[in-house]
Order: C-alpha cells, then structure tokens, then sequence
C-alpha cells in the first residue's frame, strides 16, 4: 500500500491535507488520511482510527454512534492539528450487503455480534495494520489515540507506534441505539463508562 495522490480539503471543521492510499492507482475505494493543516508529527499526534460506515457517516442512521463519532474526531482533529484516518472496512469488514443483512436480524432481537455469527461471519474482521502503515508514511511516531475500542489499542501497542494517551471518544446514547453501544461494551470490551 502507498500513498497516491494528496490535495486540500477545506471542510467545516477546518483545513485538512486529504491523502489516499491503496495497492494501485486503479484503486477505486482507498483508505483515506485527513491531516489537519496544524499537524505537527514531532509531538504526540491525536489520531483517530475510523472505519467506514456508510449508513452512520453518510446517512445520519441511529442505530450506532459512527457518524457522531466522525464528526466529533474531525472536530477534535481539526482543533488539535490531528489526524483522521478514514478505513474502507464497512460494517467492522463485514461490507455494506452483510450489514444490512445483519440489520435486518437485528431487528428480530438479537444484537450485532450475534447477527454477525448467525451469518456466519466474523464479530470483527477490521484490521489495523494498514492504519499502522498509513502513520508511518506519514512519520508519526507518537499518537494520542481517540477511541474506545481494546482491539485498536492493542494493535497500535504491537507496533513502532506509541501510545502516549489514550484519548476516550464519548457519544451520548439514545434510544435507537442504546442496545449498540451495550453491546459494544459488554460484549466487545469497549471502554464506555457513560451507559
């Protein structure tokens, strides 16, 4: 994977360097880096690590806290000279198809991890190392992590990446998607002490 074509963004929570990066140029969905034009990658670099989710991000769903979370590290990101790395791994790496089957038995009861196996499919089949990389292109050694979630902890811990803090990410639950967020935290060990 490298990095293949870099330009300006100007967005609403300020400038950012928008960088793409994928095995090809014929690539038609790379991963994407957002680099607030304040980024500094001598000191320790508020990163958060975002995996798609076209139904949170784009289309505002309530059944999870993805877009809210996007908003909020954009925000943060852009206040603090951070970076946002943006993964193609729609639905935890499950692809927009499986998700929406996996809504749909969802809507039968059963929470996301176990709709996911009902599918047959992995709880959580992202993978990290491809942000790992992105970092290290773009020189950063040491990052303030803005998550919740054990398993992005652990993977930047097995890596030349170091983490100086771990910065928590809290989205206010409502009621459609209260039953997300506990099952996130009570299944999948992220760290929410706001349920």
């Amino acid at each position: 994977m490298e990095k293949q074509v870099e330009t300006l963004l100007p967005t609403k929570w300020g400038n950012f360097r928008m960088i793409a990066y994928s095995d090809s140029k014929e690539e038609t969905m790379p991963h994407l880096a957002m680099v607030n034009e304040k980024c500094d990658v001598s000191r320790p670099v508020l990163v958060r690590i975002h995996s798609e989710c076209l139904t949170g991000d784009l289309f505002g769903s309530k059944r999870c806290d993805c877009g809210e979370q996007l908003d909020v590290a954009l925000s943060l990101a852009a206040k603090d000279g951070g970076i946002v790395l943006y993964l193609r791994q729609e639905g935890r790496g499950i692809g927009i198809i499986n998700k929406m089957k996996a809504y749909n038995i969802q809507d039968q009861g059963v929470n996301t991890v176990d709709a996911n196996t009902h599918l047959g499919l992995e709880v959580d089949a992202r993978r990290y190392d491809i942000a790992i990389r992105m970092l290290e292109e773009l020189g950063v050694s040491k990052i303030r992590l803005l998550t919740n979630n054990p398993l992005k902890i652990e993977a930047i811990k097995n890596s030349s990446i170091e983490i100086i803090d771990r910065v928590p990410l809290i989205i206010k639950p409502i009621k459609e998607n209260k039953g997300y967020m506990e099952t996130k935290r009570d299944i999948m060990g992220h760290l929410y002490n706001n349920l």
